[in-house]
């Protein structure tokens, strides 16, 4: 509510000052001066919000809806209202009924969870368009993939980015979302926003302000940045990418317990600590501790049933095809696997066939089914969102297994991964792990009655 209020007041305040310059020009004496009139961009749309779902954009239009009719205290016309519902809207009948999804889920992906569109909305003094042409929009409400598949790549022949020229206010939500999305996407866009346009688009020079024509405009930009957790590529837009004059402001909530107190299982939890000289030759150092300090451990017949977590697709591939050349006897799904073949990984896994079942991040993110017959977890990087930390940790269960085996839990970090850490040991004592000379660190959860 609050950032749709603080756009449509600016986008309602500047359509004001153009109408009531307009009035002044007609009726002007000659000798006043042309600065005076200087009121827009070289392109008219002003506000981009950035929302992750069709849903999410229904929301916003919702609330402009009624905040201006509030401002009125009356019904306002609102062009193409119905093609909108259709487009946007979802139909209650398609939710498949009696499943059980954590409450975090059902509140993500309620409604129509489609991830490619874009709509511009024009804001009148008694109305508003919906599907406004982007040069004659105020607000345009647009995914990352909506917006990449209109700015292009270069090279291409059909691309424009001309209408992100004079963008005053970017507004990017659920940015935790497109983490799980495409956040190359979310670059792209970025590095779009406040360039000169490479055409005119029937502007009037006289009225353009100055810091425009003189490619200024990122440094007068707002960026409005939402998230529902730290993380690097998060703070690296905030940092490298928001450029206002006026400075900036970053409220976080610091993570004071962890989430691995929500863990109710009973399970030692031991966090190996690596060392890597850089961000980027951390990705070698994970694979190589994992394959020549980790996995050996994990060879012997005893340590059945191990599922090993694994946020990036990337190291995903990569282990995936280390473990068919090694022959090992696994099981790998991710977010583009088949109902079948999730099903038919999760039998085998749960009747001890398959020793390693290997999943992703974003299949958790996106199905957030429950295996069964977890022994042995490993995370081979701490989790994106810190509750899949202790909801992949609840999962544990001996399942009817020999009464005493026991079950095993490791987690790797590094000093790249101090803001995943603190959000699943909490900051004091993620400082300690971080800052300790030993690599190795264990707790227990759960308690016997």
């Amino acid at each position: 509510h609050v950032y749709c209020l603080h756009a449509l007041n600016h986008v309602l305040k500047a359509n004001t000052q153009v109408l009531g310059n307009n009035a002044k020009r007609r009726d002007r004496e000659a000798e006043m001066d042309e600065d005076a009139f200087r009121d827009q961009g070289l392109t008219r749309p002003k506000v981009l919000m950035v929302v992750p779902f069709r849903e999410s954009a229904l929301r916003v239009v919702h609330i402009l809806i009624a905040l201006l009719e509030s401002a009125s205290q009356k019904k306002i016309d609102v062009s193409n209202k119905k093609r909108f519902k259709g487009e946007f809207g979802s139909n209650p009948e398609e939710k498949p009924p009696n499943l059980k999804r954590p409450e975090d889920y059902e509140a993500t992906f309620a409604g129509n969870i489609d991830d490619h569109f874009r709509i511009g909305v024009a804001v009148l003094q008694k109305s508003m368009r919906l599907y406004a042409p982007f040069y004659s929009s105020d607000i345009i409400i647009a995914s990352p993939l909506g917006l990449r598949t209109v700015i292009g790549a270069e090279g291409e022949n059909k691309r424009d980015y001309d209408f992100l020229s004079s963008i005053e206010i970017l507004i990017i939500d659920e940015a935790d979302v497109y983490l799980m999305q495409n956040w190359e996407h979310v670059l792209h866009l970025i590095n779009h926003m406040n360039l000169l346009p490479l055409a005119s688009h029937g502007v009037d020079f006289s009225r353009v302000r100055m810091f425009s024509l003189n490619n200024w405009s990122k440094y007068y930009r707002q960026t409005l940045l939402f998230s529902a957790l730290h993380h690097p590529q998060i703070s690296s837009i905030f940092n490298k990418h928001c450029f206002n004059y006026r400075g900036q402001v970053a409220v976080r909530n610091a993570p004071l317990t962890g989430s691995i107190s929500h863990v109710v299982v009973q399970l030692p939890h031991v966090f190996r600590k690596l060392e890597a000289d850089s961000s980027v030759s951390v990705i070698d150092a994970r694979f190589n501790f994992f394959i020549d300090k980790v996995l050996p451990e994990y060879r012997d017949a005893i340590m059945t049933h191990t599922l090993i977590y694994v946020p990036s697709y990337f190291d995903y591939v990569r282990l995936r095809n280390y473990f068919k050349k090694e022959e090992l006897n696994f099981a790998h799904i991710c977010e583009y696997s088949s109902k079948s073949g999730i099903c038919r990984a999760r039998h085998l896994f749960l009747s001890g066939e398959k020793q390693f079942l290997i999943i992703t991040e974003r299949f958790h993110f996106y199905k957030r089914y429950s295996i069964r017959g977890i022994r042995n977890l490993i995370f081979y990087e701490l989790p994106t969102y810190p509750h899949f930390y202790s909801e992949i940790c609840n999962m544990v269960k001996l399942a009817g297994m020999e009464g005493e085996a026991t079950l095993t839990c490791t987690a790797f970090y590094s000093k790249y991964d101090a803001q995943k850490l603190a959000a699943v040991v909490g900051v004091e004592r993620a400082a300690q792990m971080l800052q300790s000379f030993k690599n190795v660190h264990l707790f227990v959860t759960g308690g016997t009655e």
